[in-house]
């Protein structure tokens, strides 16, 4: 995983609408989980969550148990102060995907949009698949988006990893069905447009750990 030192200097160098990453509403990610059919009292995590505006996008659709993880500590400040009072109905959680301890079996929807393929050693994919596994309730839902094949092969100043659905799917392995996938064009705030993949998976019901 790239250092903690490095997106926090993002964080706090940029505005939060000047990341290529921003998206004023994120709505492949929204029509996604509302595809799972999960109740909106379904424990939903995001990953590299972040400054994104996913979070107010789900708390305006009426879901209540939401948590937001990500490696930099300016990032989740910003998510809470423009959220304001709201930020209170959120879990916040400031940590490294592929170090930190989750509850397990803890989470109905795992939403990733544009961490995975910042994860460029074997190693630590391995290790993001296996959080994955132990956080995912049996049954639940993943969507993980990341730079299509023909996408950036670079981002913030860092290498990445390019994915098609069937390679993305393969990270995850059995444990997991791939249910849907899409692609989308993804306009930056400099008027760029940077590919991506979304895939969503069901974890088999009788899946651990």
């Amino acid at each position: 995983m790239q250092s903690k030192a490095h997106w926090e200097r993002v964080y706090t160098t940029k505005a939060p609408t000047g990341v290529s990453w921003f998206q004023e509403h994120a709505r492949e990610s929204v029509r996604l989980i509302a595809q799972t059919g999960v109740e909106q009292v379904a424990s939903l995590i995001d990953v590299g969550g972040g400054a994104s505006t996913l979070v107010d996008d789900l708390l305006d659709e009426g879901y209540s148990k939401l948590t937001v993880l990500d490696l930099s500590e300016a990032a989740l400040s910003t998510a809470r102060l423009r959220l304001g009072a709201r930020a209170s109905e959120v879990t916040w959680l400031a940590g490294d995907i592929t170090r930190i301890e989750l509850p397990r079996h803890a989470y109905d929807v795992w939403h990733d949009r544009a961490v995975f393929h910042f994860l460029t050693l074997r190693e630590e994919r391995e290790a993001y698949v296996r959080a994955v596994l132990h956080a995912v309730k049996p049954g639940g839902h993943v969507i993980v988006a990341t730079f299509a094949d023909d996408g950036p092969d670079h981002c913030s100043g860092l290498p990445v990893m390019r994915y098609s659905a069937d390679g993305l799917h393969a990270e995850f392995g059995a444990p997991f069905t791939l249910l849907k996938q899409l692609r989308e064009a993804h306009r930056t705030p400099l008027g760029n447009v940077q590919k991506f993949i979304y895939c969503l998976c069901r974890k088999s019901p009788g899946r651990g750990p």
